[in-house]
C-alpha cells in the first residue's frame, strides 16, 4: 500500500477503527494486536484493549500474523476468538453475527471455522478455538510461520459466504481505488 493501511480513512473513519467498531458490535472484548500501540491510541474506541506484539531480540519486524495471533491468544479467556485483519473495509456486523451462530455446530476436533476462497482459507477473518494455541505454538517452534500450512494440518470447518465483497482486502493503492469507485466516494485518504 505504501502507507499504514490501518490509518486509511473509509467513509471518514480510519479502517482500524471501523474494524474495531464492527468487532464491538459482536462482543464486549476487542483486542488490537500491534507492535505500535502508540500509533493507534488516538483512533481506537475506548472499549478496545491493545496488546503489544513483541519481536524476537535482534529482529526489528513482526514475525507475521500467525505468531502475532499466538501472542494475542495468550491474553484471551473465551472458548472462541474472532480474528479480524485491519484491511477488511466492507466487513458487516450481521455477517459476523450470523457466523457466530454456527459456533455451537462446529465439531469438537475443529480448531477453526473460516471462510474459504480459491487460494485457501481466509485466516484473518474467522473464528478460532482458544485451545488451538498449543497446536499453533508447536507448529511455530518447528519453524512454521504460514497460517495456511498450519491450518492444513488440522480440521477446519468452512463458513458460508453469500457476498464475497465482505472479504475484500484493501492491500494496494489499486484496491483502494476500486473500493472508492464501487462506493462512489472519493474521500479516502490517510488519517
Amino acid at each position: 500500500m505504501g502507507r499504514d493501511k490501518a490509518l486509511i480513512n473509509i467513509d471518514g473513519v480510519p479502517i482500524l477503527k471501523k474494524i474495531c467498531q464492527v468487532g464491538l458490535a459482536c462482543t464486549s472484548k476487542v483486542y488490537v494486536l500491534t507492535p505500535w500501540p502508540e500509533r493507534y491510541q488516538e483512533i481506537l474506541p475506548r472499549d478496545c484493549q491493545v496488546i503489544r506484539e513483541v519481536t524476537t531480540p535482534g529482529m526489528t519486524e513482526s514475525h507475521g500474523p500467525l505468531l502475532g495471533f499466538c501472542q494475542g491468544l495468550i491474553h484471551v479467556d473465551t472458548d472462541w476468538v474472532l480474528l479480524l485483519a485491519c484491511d477488511l473495509p466492507q466487513l458487516q456486523v450481521q455477517v459476523l453475527q450470523d457466523w457466530a451462530l454456527e459456533l455451537p455446530k462446529v465439531s469438537k476436533d475443529a480448531i477453526a471455522i473460516l471462510p474459504r476462497n480459491a487460494k485457501g482459507w481466509e485466516p484473518l477473518c474467522g473464528f478460532y478455538r482458544r485451545n488451538s494455541l498449543p497446536l499453533a505454538i508447536r507448529f511455530i517452534n518447528q519453524g512454521g510461520r504460514s497460517f495456511q500450512k498450519w491450518l492444513a494440518k488440522y480440521p477446519v470447518e468452512e463458513l458460508a459466504v453469500s457476498n464475497p465483497q465482505v472479504l475484500f482486502n484493501c492491500n494496494t493503492p489499486e484496491d483502494l481505488k476500486s473500493l472508492e469507485k464501487s462506493k462512489g466516494n472519493k474521500n479516502y485518504k490517510n488519517y
